[in-house]
């Protein structure tokens, strides 16, 4: 039988273990932040007073949350050269004002060339969609989800292998975002006053890196559907 004071003792080891690891991945952030700054001004001791001064970047990067797929990173790109957007399984949808309030401030202040919304296979949002089960308050954003596999159910219901599902759903998903952000009258508007806005749709894949244009690329409204395109007469 085993000895209950012994068992205590364990029980608080195992609590002071934890709360040191917790101590330690918080400091091990710091640490990471100091060292980056040491990094960058040795090679450029003006970095961060040119960092400072404002920022211009040319690309608006919708993606999704997970922790595997930063912006930066996947393109090879400085900070200041992307703005970014990200949340569960990147979805654009008009009654999400944090998306559209970057939307906004990227397209007509920032004037940003081009807007990508970037998905990756293996998105655990994506999968967790697919499922029958029941996670909680996510599940009202997953829907929005779900409503893309209706409009595809014909195609993705004939795939036999769960895996290659997924990351159709994946594709599938990244292309009706795109097509969402062109309905919205952000994107409509300043089509009208530019023709430098560009709309495309990225897959990543987390096995190579690397990733997949899926060659949805949007330049106008002209192939929105004749309910979406709007005039462009204001309610006053």
């Amino acid at each position: 039988m085993p000895n209950i004071r012994d068992t205590k003792e364990q029980s608080e080891e195992m609590s002071q273990n934890r709360i040191e690891r917790q101590k330690r991945a918080y400091e091990e952030l710091l640490q990471g932040n100091r060292d980056w700054v040491e990094m960058e001004t040795a090679k450029d001791p003006e970095y961060f007073a040119k960092l400072a001064a404002g920022q211009e970047p040319d690309v608006l990067w919708i993606g999704c949350s997970d922790s595997r797929v930063p912006a930066n990173e996947v393109t090879n790109t400085k900070p200041g050269q992307v703005f970014v957007h990200r949340n569960i399984a990147n979805v654009c949808v008009h009654s999400d004002m944090n998306m559209l309030s970057v939307l906004d401030y990227a397209v007509n202040v920032l004037k940003v060339k081009h807007v990508i919304v970037a998905g990756h296979y293996g998105c655990g949002g994506i999968a967790a969609a697919l499922s029958n089960k029941q996670f909680g308050l996510i599940d009202n954003w997953l829907r929005h989800i779900k409503d893309v596999y209706r409009l595809h159910s014909n195609e993705l219901d004939r795939i036999t292998d769960e895996n290659v599902k997924l990351n159709r759903l994946v594709e599938l998903n990244v292309i009706e975002q795109v097509y969402n952000l062109c309905k919205t009258t952000i994107v409509q508007n300043a089509w009208r006053e530019r023709e430098d806005l560009e709309i495309h749709g990225w897959v990543i894949d987390l096995n190579s890196g690397l990733v997949k244009d899926l060659q949805v690329t949007a330049k106008s409204s002209e192939n929105l559907g004749k309910v979406f395109k709007l005039d462009e007469s204001k309610v006053k």
